[in-house]
C-alpha cells in the first residue's frame, strides 16, 4: 500500500532516526544513560566524553553517511536499469575495490602514507572498475545499460577470482587483513575520511536531486524519456558518475557492506511508490536509518567482542528481501 502523504512519513522516518543515533550513542561497552548525556557532553574531561567524541559519534556520522550513500546509489541505478535486482556492488565496484586492497596489503601498503593509503587504493581500484564497465558497455558513442551490467558481472567474477589468487599466496596475517576488510567495518580512527565520506554523501545526495524527473522519465524507457526532452545519455552518465563516486568512497572508507544498496530502496518502493522527487530522500535517509540500527546490533549482540557489520546487514537484508518478495507475490 502506497503512502498518501509522503511528507508526514518523511518526518516520522527522521524522528525514527533521532531515536537510533540517540541509541547508538550510548549503546556500547562503556555505559552511558539517556539522562547524563547531557552533563557528559558538557564535560570534556571525563572518559565518557572522550569515548562520546572521539568514537561513538564519528562512528554513528559514519555509519549514516556509508548507508545512506549506498542506499543512494542503489535507489538510482535501479531506477536507471528499471530492476530492482541492481545494487551499487553489482557493476563490479565491491570487486575492483577488493581487488586494490588485497593487492596493497600483500604488498605491505597498510602502513603507507600513515595508514591513508589503504582507503586510497580502495577508492582508486572502484572508479578504475568503473571506467573500465563504462568503456566496454559504450559502443561507439551509444551507450547500452544492458551491456554494462552484463560487463559489471563479469568483471566481478574476474576480481573474485584474482582477490582468491592473491588470498592463495598471501601470509596469514595478510590474508586475515584482507577478509577482515572485505566483511566491512566503520571503526575508522581517521575523522577526516569520516567527515569526507559527510560531505560527499550530503553534496552528491543534492546534486541527485537535479535528475529527479529525469529519473522518473527513465521509468518508460530510453525511447520513451527520449521523446519527453531528456538528453538519455547525458543524464545516465551524469548519474553513473554520482553512484560510482557514492561507491567508491563508501567501499574506500568501510569495506563492502553488502545488501543496503539492494534492500532498502526495494523496501522504500513498496510502500512510497515510484515517484523520484520522494524516492531519492526516502531512499537516502532510509539507509542511514538502517545502517545505524544494524551497526549497533553489530556492536552489542556478543558485546564485549563486535561483529562485522556487513554480516548484520548480509543477514537482516536478506531476510528482509525475501519476506518483500513473498509478500508481492
Amino acid at each position: 500500500m502506497k503512502i498518501t502523504r509522503p511528507y508526514l512519513w518523511l518526518l516520522l522516518m527522521l524522528l525514527l532516526l533521532a531515536v537510533a543515533a540517540i541509541w547508538s550513542l550510548l549503546a556500547g561497552e562503556v555505559e552511558i544513560s539517556l539522562s547524563n548525556l547531557w552533563s557528559i557532553w558538557n564535560t570534556p574531561d571525563s572518559l565518557e566524553h572522550n569515548v562520546l567524541m572521539q568514537l561513538r559519534l564519528p562512528r554513528l556520522l559514519l555509519a549514516f553517511s556509508v548507508g545512506a550513500s549506498l542506499s543512494l546509489a542503489g535507489g538510482i541505478l535501479q531506477g536507471i536499469y528499471r530492476n530492482p535486482l541492481v545494487e551499487p556492488f553489482t557493476l563490479g565496484i565491491s570487486g575492483g575495490a577488493s581487488l586494490a586492497v588485497a593487492a596493497t596489503i600483500v604488498l605491505g601498503g597498510i602502513a603507507w602514507w600513515n595508514g591513508l593509503f589503504l582507503p586510497v587504493a580502495g577508492f582508486g581500484g572502484a572508479l578504475l572498475t568503473v571506467v573500465c564497465v563504462y568503456l566496454l558497455g559504450t559502443s561507439g558513442r551509444i551507450l547500452s545499460i544492458n551491456k554494462m551490467l552484463l560487463t559489471g558481472v563479469m568483471v566481478s567474477f574476474v576480481c573474485a577470482s584474482l582477490l582468491m589468487f592473491l588470498l592463495s599466496i598471501s601470509s596469514a596475517e595478510d590474508m586475515y587483513s584482507i577478509v577482515f576488510w572485505t566483511m566491512g567495518s566503520l571503526d575508522e580512527p581517521n575523522h577526516r575520511l569520516v567527515t569526507l565520506m559527510v560531505i560527499g554523501s550530503f553534496s552528491l545526495y543534492a546534486a541527485s536531486h537535479w535528475f529527479a524527473n529525469d529519473l522518473n522519465a527513465l521509468r518508460l524507457g530510453e525511447s520513451g524519456a527520449s521523446h519527453l526532452g531528456v538528453n538519455v545519455t547525458q543524464t545516465i552518465r551524469t548519474l553513473f558518475i554520482i553512484t560510482s563516486i557514492l561507491t567508491g568512497l563508501c567501499v574506500s572508507v568501510a569495506g563492502i557492506i553488502g545488501f543496503v544498496g539492494l534492500v532498502v530502496p526495494h523496501a522504500v518502493r513498496q510502500f512510497c511508490g515510484t515517484d523520484y522527487r520522494w524516492l531519492l530522500s526516502f531512499t537516502f535517509w532510509s539507509g542511514g536509518l538502517f545502517l545505524i540500527v544494524c551497526d549497533v546490533l553489530a556492536r552489542t549482540l556478543i558485546s564485549p567482542n563486535e561483529l562485522p557489520v556487513g554480516v548484520i546487514t548480509g543477514i537482516v537484508g536478506g531476510i528482509t528481501f525475501i519476506f518483500l518478495l513473498r509478500n508481492k507475490m
